[in-house]
C-alpha cells in the first residue's frame, strides 16, 4: 500500500491529507482563530460539583466551564488495582474528590461541541514520539498495534529501566524496533516539559493555560508521519524547514521522504478537494454502482446500503454480497475521512446466507484496524444491524466545514410552495376581517407568489372575490420560501407603482420559462413571480432575450422581444 501526506498550508488554515493508494482517507483541518484544544493543560477552579451526575464543571478560561467526570477525577490506580479503571470509580463519589472553589491541573481530552464544553481529565498524558509519558500514573503500557510477543516484551523491559520513579510510560506503536537510547531521549524531553508545566502551575494565575499541545503539521509528524508513509509533500517553503529541523531531532531516517512543491494546485491535482466535496454529501456512490447513505445526528450515525444502479451479472445473493463488500469498505474509509464518532447503526442489504454475512463483517474489521482512532464493532443485531463505536474527540469534518443551515435550521427540508401558500391564504382571510383598508399587499418569495396569483391571475381573482379587498401579490427574489410580509395600504395614491414589478416602458433581460398555456406562439417569463407574456417568444424557451414592457395589468405585463 502507497501511503502519502498532502500538507497545503495557507493564509487562514492549514489542512493535511493522508491518502492510501492515491484514495483520500483522512483529513485534519486546522484554522488560526480556532486552534484546536485537545491536549492543551489548564490549571482551573471548580465551580460547580454535581453529586446527581457525579461530575463536575471546571472554570479553565474558556466560553464554556469544562466538564469532568468522577472516573476522570479519581487518583489514577496503581498497576495491580482492578482490570478497568472506570470499575475504580465505582462507589467513589465526586464530592470526596472535589471541592467547590478547589484548584486542579486538567488536561482536555475531547473538544467542545455545540452547546457542551470541554470535557477534561486529571490523568494528564505528554505524548512524545516514541512513548506517552504518564506522569500521575505509576503504569507500563505497550500498543496493541505491536503483536509480536518477543518486542512487545523487550520494550517493556526498557520502559520499566528509563521511566521516571512514580510516573507511567505507553510505548507507541511506532517505537517497535527503536533502541534503548532514543527512548530515553524521548523519555528526558517529556520530563522536563512535565517540571516545566508543574512550576507555571506553581507561580500562575487561575485561570491559566500550562500547556499548548503542538501545532498540526508538528502533531502529523509527531503522530502520523512514521516508518509505513512513502512521502510527504508540502507547498510551504517555511514549514518544510521547520520540518527538516524537527526531524533532524526525532526522526533523521525519515527526512528523505519529505518533498516540497511550492504550487498552489497540491490538493487539486491530487484529487482531495473533490473528495473533501463528496464527503459533505449524504449518498457516496460505490465502484460497482450501489451507494450508502450517511445520515449523522449528534451520537448518532445511520448507514444504509442500496445496490443503487448495480444489477449483477448472475443472481440476487451474488449482487447483494458484492454490493454489501464495497459497501464496508466505503463506510470504514468514510468513517475515518468524515471523522464520524459515537454509535453508528449499518443497515447492510440483507443476506440469507451466514457465511457472507461473516464474510462482510470479515472485510469491515479489516479496513476498520486502519483506523487509528478506536473503533469497536458489536457485532449483528436481531434486525440485521451491524452497530459499531467509534471515539470521538474533536469535530467531524461537517462541523468543521459546514454550519447549521440558518433556513431550516438544521432539519434538511424546507416546507414546499404548495404549503407556504395555503397558509398565506389564510392569513390574508384573517387579515381582510380585521382591516377596513381597500387594498392588502403581500410580499412572497417568487415561487409561492406565483402559485398564488395563478394561471392567468385565476387564484388571485378568487381570493379577492372571497375577501372582498383588493389584494397585491409582489414576488421578491430575497424573501426565503417560508417567509411572507404583508399588511394593509390605506393610501391608494399610486399603488400600482408601489405593488408591481415592471412598468410600460421598461427594458429588461428576461429568461423564457415555457410557452403560452393558450397561445403557443408566445413565450411566459417571470419577474420575481410576476408573470411577463412575450409576445412571439413560443419558440424561444430556456432563452435569455431583451425585452420592453408594452402594457402592465394587475396580475402580468405584456412585453415584446427587442430585435437586435
Amino acid at each position: 500500500m502507497f501511503k502519502e501526506i498532502l500538507i497545503n498550508v495557507g493564509e487562514e488554515e492549514t489542512r493535511v491529507a493522508v491518502l492510501e493508494n492515491k484514495i483520500l482517507v483522512e483529513m485534519y483541518i486546522e484554522r488560526s482563530p480556532n486552534q484546536r484544544l485537545v491536549g492543551n493543560i489548564y490549571k482551573g477552579r471548580v465551580e460547580n460539583v454535581l453529586p446527581g451526575m457525579q461530575a463536575a464543571f471546571v472554570d479553565i478560561g474558556l466560553e464554556k466551564n469544562a466538564f469532568l467526570y468522577v472516573e476522570d477525577a479519581i487518583p489514577a490506580r496503581a498497576p495491580d488495582a482492578g482490570q478497568g479503571q472506570g470499575n475504580s470509580a465505582l462507589g467513589t463519589n465526586i464530592c470526596d474528590i472535589l471541592k467547590h472553589g478547589q484548584e486542579v491541573i486538567v488536561q482536555i481530552i475531547k473538544e467542545p461541541i455545540g452547546t457542551k464544553g470541554a470535557r477534561v481529565t486529571t490523568h494528564i498524558t505528554l505524548p512524545g514520539r516514541y512513548l506517552v509519558l504518564m506522569p500521575t500514573a505509576e503504569y507500563i503500557g505497550i500498543s496493541r498495534r505491536i503483536e509480536d510477543e518477543r518486542e512487545r516484551d523487550r520494550l517493556r523491559e526498557m520502559a520499566a529501566r528509563i521511566k521516571p520513579p512514580g510516573m507511567g510510560v505507553i510505548v507507541r506503536t511506532v517505537a517497535e524496533g527503536v533502541d534503548e537510547d532514543e527512548l530515553c531521549l524521548d523519555v528526558n524531553l517529556l520530563t522536563n516539559l512535565w517540571q516545566k508545566i508543574i512550576n507555571r502551575s506553581n507561580h500562575g494565575p487561575v485561570p491559566n493555560l500550562l500547556h499548548r499541545d503542538l501545532e498540526l503539521v508538528q502533531r502529523i509528524l509527531r503522530d502520523i508521519f512514521t516508518e509505513d508513509v512513502d512521502r510527504l509533500i508540502i507547498d510551504s517553503r517555511y514549514e518544510y524547514e521547520k520540518i527538516l529541523d524537527l526531524l533532524d531531532i526525532v526522526g533523521p531516517r525519515l527526512k528523505v521522504k519529505v518533498f516540497l512543491e511550492e504550487r498552489n494546485q497540491l490538493f487539486e491535482d491530487n484529487n482531495v478537494d473533490v473528495e473533501l466535496e463528496k464527503a459533505l454529501k449524504r449518498k457516496v456512490w460505490l465502484k460497482c454502482g450501489g451507494y450508502i447513505v450517511i445520515d449523522q445526528a449528534e451520537a448518532l450515525t445511520a448507514i444504509d446500503v442500496n445496490t443503487g444502479k448495480y444489477v449483477g451479472t448472475t443472481n440476487l445473493e451474488d449482487t447483494v454480497l458484492k454490493t454489501n463488500l464495497d459497501a464496508a469498505v466505503e463506510i470504514a474509509r468514510q468513517l475515518r475521512l468524515r471523522n464520524i464518532g459515537g454509535i453508528i447503526i449499518v443497515d447492510f442489504i440483507d443476506m440469507s446466507r451466514e457465511e457472507h454475512r461473516r464474510q462482510v463483517l470479515e472485510v469491515l474489521e479489516e479496513e476498520i484496524r486502519k483506523d487509528k482512532t478506536k473503533t469497536n464493532i458489536l457485532g449483528i443485531t436481531q434486525l440485521g444491524l451491524v452497530e459499531m463505536t467509534r471515539k470521538k474527540v474533536r469535530p467531524s469534518l461537517a462541523e468543521v466545514l459546514q454550519k447549521v443551515c440558518p433556513y431550516c435550521d438544521g432539519r434538511g427540508k424546507v416546507l414546499s410552495e404548495e404549503t407556504v401558500g395555503i397558509s398565506i391564504k389564510q392569513q390574508i382571510y384573517q387579515m381582510a376581517r380585521q382591516t377596513a383598508a381597500e387594498t392588502i399587499l403581500v410580499e412572497a418569495n417568487p415561487l409561492v407568489a406565483a402559485r398564488l396569483i395563478g394561471s392567468g391571475g385565476a387564484n388571485l381573482r378568487e381570493l379577492e372575490a372571497r375577501t372582498g379587498k383588493n389584494v397585491y401579490i409582489r414576488g421578491c427574489a430575497e424573501h426565503h420560501i417560508e417567509s411572507v410580509a404583508m399588511r394593509p395600504i390605506y393610501d391608494q395614491a399610486d399603488i400600482q407603482a408601489q405593488t408591481l414589478p415592471v412598468k410600460p416602458g421598461q427594458v429588461l433581460e428576461v429568461k423564457v420559462e415555457e410557452p403560452h398555456v393558450n397561445n403557443f406562439n408566445d413565450g411566459i417569463a417571470r419577474v420575481n413571480g410576476f408573470i411577463l407574456d412575450i409576445e412571439g417568444a413560443g419558440a424561444l424557451v430556456g432563452e435569455i432575450i431583451p425585452v420592453e414592457v408594452s402594457k402592465v395589468f394587475r396580475t402580468y405585463a405584456k412585453a415584446k422581444m427587442i430585435r437586435t
